[in-house]
């Protein structure tokens, strides 16, 4: 997979990154337009709140973090704390953005051989869930927390809050 970034074709990793660091805008923005308040809001009894969501896209961030630091190839999954295990919203959000920067110099630091190295996400000690690369389980983390940062989206007006503008305008940001 490549694309076109100032007249020269982007690798996967490099793609990555671009569009990594494309994301985290709409990131923050939808963090911040929930309201405070409302973190327990969920529109059914087996979804996850708002909060938890929040939580959920915080700790996977940090398990990507944890992935490349570790340049080994057995990758616990995701540890998904409830939004009490990281206090408000502000503090959750303040965690994200430190989180951005720290994972952001764990990819720069990666070179192909470590991106390519073999991976596997596993569910307690032994259970063998998937086997990729390290950047293909970065991939798939990325495309979770866009598919969970859109579920978080449809909660925000129900909650009172506005919805921003993600990849266009939304009713309540026109552009």
């Amino acid at each position: 997979m490549a694309t076109q970034s100032r007249g020269r074709e982007l690798g996967n990793r490099e793609f990555f990154i671009q569009r990594w660091e494309q994301e985290y805008p709409a990131f923050v923005k939808v963090f911040r337009a929930l309201p405070p308040g409302f973190l327990d809001y969920r529109p059914h009894a087996q979804s996850r709140s708002a909060g938890e969501l929040v939580a959920l896209m915080v700790s996977a961030q940090q398990s990507c973090i944890e992935l490349c630091a570790s340049r080994k190839s057995m990758y616990i999954g995701l540890r998904w704390q409830g939004s009490g295990g990281l206090g408000a919203l502000a503090e959750m959000i303040d965690a994200y953005e430190r989180g951005h920067d720290m994972l952001g110099s764990q990819l720069r630091s990666l070179d192909d051989d470590g991106w390519n190295h073999p991976a596997w996400l596993i569910q307690g000690t032994q259970e063998i869930l998937l086997k990729d690369t390290v950047g293909g389980l970065l991939w798939i983390a990325l495309f979770d927390v866009i598919h969970h940062r859109g579920q978080l989206s449809s909660y925000i007006r129900p909650m009172g809050g506005k919805v921003p503008s993600i990849y266009g305008p939304s009713g309540d940001e026109p552009g």
